[in-house]
């Protein structure tokens, strides 16, 4: 996952894209903290040109939602496996859609498996969430994880902005934070996708783009 990171905050430039190496937008990481995942059938490896470089999640049999700073060279995503690098079922892209810092992947296989269900609702402020991602698991000198990984955060506010302009939703640690490679992963609350990994500065806060923001969009492009 890249996450693409240019937060102010504080007056504090926060500046760490979630990408993953070999990014074309920022070098990436996973997620720092939390702890591995044994199974996620509705997890999604994004690769480029053949090289993983973001974490995303499938919403319908032919589409998958990770972050538009994400897109670039050839795509192709693994689907249903915790391992980036084995197992599931893999798929080229077909077609790019993006808006605000969110992007649609059209594959080219139907993937049978469990989607994420997406929500039309912004998680509550001081509400804790789950976030996922196969980004690098310290702040510099990792590669990314190559096992999934998740972590639990707090809402801070939902009235923030993405690395695109669109809203987003800020997070700070509970037990672990996003960080580059994590770009385009899920944050859940109660069960519901709520946000899509944008920008982080890999200590503690993180906004994801807002799911309920984009919802409108996301119906038109894919139906879902």
């Amino acid at each position: 996952m890249r996450l693409r990171l240019t937060l102010a905050v504080a007056a504090t430039a926060l500046v760490g894209a979630l990408t993953a190496p070999g990014a074309a937008v920022a070098a990436p990481q996973p997620i720092i903290g939390g702890g591995t995942v044994s199974s996620a059938p509705w997890a999604a490896a994004v690769l480029s040109n053949g090289s993983f470089t973001c974490s995303g999640t499938i919403i319908a049999s032919r589409w998958v939602l990770t972050a538009r700073h994400c897109l670039g060279g050839t795509m192709s995503v693994r689907v249903g496996s915790v391992n980036r690098t084995s197992g599931g079922v893999t798929s080229g892209v077909t077609a790019t859609y993006s808006q605000s810092d969110l992007a649609l992947l059209q594959l080219s296989t139907a993937i049978n498996t469990s989607y994420v269900t997406l929500s039309s609702s912004y998680p509550p402020v001081g509400s804790n969430n789950s976030i996922y991602g196969w980004g690098m698991t310290c702040y510099s000198g990792c590669s990314a994880s190559t096992v999934l990984k998740t972590a639990t955060v707090q809402v801070t506010s939902t009235n923030v902005t993405d690395a695109y302009g669109g809203r987003a939703i800020r997070s700070t640690r509970v037990n672990g934070n996003a960080w580059r490679g994590d770009s385009g992963g899920p944050q859940f609350y109660n069960g519901a996708q709520v946000g899509v990994a944008s920008t982080a500065d890999g200590q503690s806060i993180q906004n994801y783009g807002s799911v309920a923001y984009n919802r409108s969009w996301i119906r038109s492009v894919s139906g879902v």
